[in-house]
């Protein structure tokens, strides 16, 4: 089957690893009738869609979407959708339960071999998201233009998401699902402004112009707010920024949950939103709080982008191992930057090493520990295969290890060594059902370590993403 082929009529089955859907092709040629068909873009089980070939295999397909023939049984219209569809969130239009559904399938799709290597495999019901809608306590918007002599389309100020599957573009809309009235109020405060003073919005083919990205962070349970505002400073026409100082000094007046500002100063040609930073309001930082535990959170920290969830996902991790808290000793906890359960385990234990490459983060949460008195939490900045290699030549060892790596991989180093210490329990965080699956056979296969627990655990919805907690032991 040649690339551009369009496959018409295709019945799309079900969520599977690497977040593709699956369906299956007819066809009255018996060498591919039933062939299966990966199909990459989002789309809703159970709908019949028209398929582009991008590559054929002697196995399987892989298919883009074109467009979609018969709508999903499932998919009902949601009354807070105002924009036919919005980026971030895809399964929009997909009843809450029915997500959870698909979920709980894709965790079951994925680790369905790992069952041939272990009796009894037992998966925990989803624990769903307390909140659907609003979660999101960080968002970026990106302003652009768009001037097509193709299209005969000239947009000159456009603020919002990317669009859908077209990187070069952004939809211009005043409203998002993902986060609260009031930041959504704050959002379109900030877009009037730059519209109504005629300055030009960034041209990322040009690389020149004036307005870049808005970033908001709201926290959950502090109701603290940060906004940083990117520009580039050196656009030829702008003389100074004190228009800019008086709007965003003015705002916080109408709005006093903002409690931090930065200009973001970014004559770099790379789209990102965050550069030279400027702090031209209050605090450096904005604070979060989480299971009695005080964050700051500075404009570069990563913090969990659901607050609520996230209090929910450390409880989970931390009832994984609670009866056996009170006898652990030390606790290893690798990958650490991307989430702050090592504070909470440290309440709990005699020592915590927190193991991450990444030199600014330690420093953060370094002062995270001390302003929550925790003292007993070191922090190393290596590779954690280069880590767990000196670690294991000085004959140290935990009681615990958990891990949550990046969602491609653990390094296979680093995998090789974790199976050599001996502690009785590995706690896996993943949010890659497929990676988690290849590294889950490996250990199996490689150790004595068995699978007590697996939690699905979901952060974010109205997405294809979803965590899982892994409790392994001796």
């Amino acid at each position: 089957m040649k690339k551009n082929t369009i496959l018409e009529n295709i019945l799309v089955e079900k969520l599977v690893f690497w977040w593709k859907w699956f369906a299956r092709l007819k066809s009255d040629n018996k060498d591919i009738d039933w062939k299966a068909i990966f199909i990459t873009w989002w789309v809703i089980p159970q709908s019949v869609v028209n398929l582009r070939v991008l590559k054929s295999r002697s196995d399987f397909i892989e298919a883009q979407l074109l467009d979609v023939v018969k709508k999903s049984p499932i998919e009902k219209e949601n009354k807070n959708n105002i924009y036919w569809m919005q980026a971030w969130i895809p399964w929009i239009n997909i009843p809450y339960e029915e997500q959870l559904k698909i979920k709980e399938n894709q965790i079951k799709e994925s680790l369905f071999h790992i069952s041939k290597l272990q009796n009894n495999l037992e998966i925990s019901p989803i624990v769903p998201s307390w909140l659907i809608d609003n979660y999101r306590n960080k968002i970026e918007f990106s302003f652009w233009k768009f001037i097509s002599k193709n299209q005969n389309k000239e947009e000159h100020f456009n603020l919002w998401f990317h669009k859908q599957w077209e990187f070069s573009k952004i939809e211009d809309f005043d409203w998002t699902i993902l986060i609260s009235k009031l930041a959504n109020d704050i959002y379109k405060e900030i877009k009037e402004f730059a519209k109504a003073s005629w300055y030009p919005v960034y041209d990322q083919f040009d690389q020149k112009w004036f307005f870049r990205h808005i970033v908001l962070r709201e926290w959950f349970f502090t109701k603290q707010i940060m906004i940083i505002f990117s520009v580039n400073h050196k656009y030829e026409w702008v003389k100074n920024l004190d228009f800019i100082y008086d709007f965003l000094n003015n705002l916080v007046k109408k709005y006093p949950q903002i409690t931090s500002i930065y200009l973001s100063l970014n004559d770099n040609k790379a789209d990102i939103a965050i550069w030279e930073l400027e702090l031209i309001y209050w605090k450096n930082f904005i604070e979060e709080k989480l299971l009695d535990l005080t964050f700051n959170i500075s404009p570069k920290s990563f913090f969990q982008t659901n607050s609520f969830q996230a209090e929910v996902l450390y409880k989970e991790v931390l009832n994984q191992v609670w009866d056996e808290l009170k006898d652990f000793n030390k606790v290893l906890d690798l990958y650490w930057w991307t989430w702050t359960i090592w504070m909470v385990f440290a309440k709990h234990v005699k020592e915590v090493i927190s193991v991450e490459l990444i030199e600014s983060a330690s420093k953060d949460w370094e002062l995270n520990a001390l302003k929550n008195n925790l003292t007993n939490i070191s922090f190393v900045n290596k590779k954690v295969e280069d880590f767990l290699k000196s670690y294991l030549e000085n004959n140290q060892n935990c009681d615990l290890l958990i891990i949550d790596p990046p969602r491609t991989w653990i390094h296979p180093d680093a995998l090789r060594d974790i199976l050599k210490f001996d502690s009785r329990y590995i706690i896996y965080v993943s949010c890659n059902p497929a990676t988690l699956s290849r590294d889950l056979a490996y250990i199996l296969k490689e150790s004595e370590y068995k699978i007590k627990k697996i939690t699905p655990v979901d952060m974010f919805p109205h997405t294809h993403h979803i965590e899982t907690i892994v409790l392994l032991w001796k």
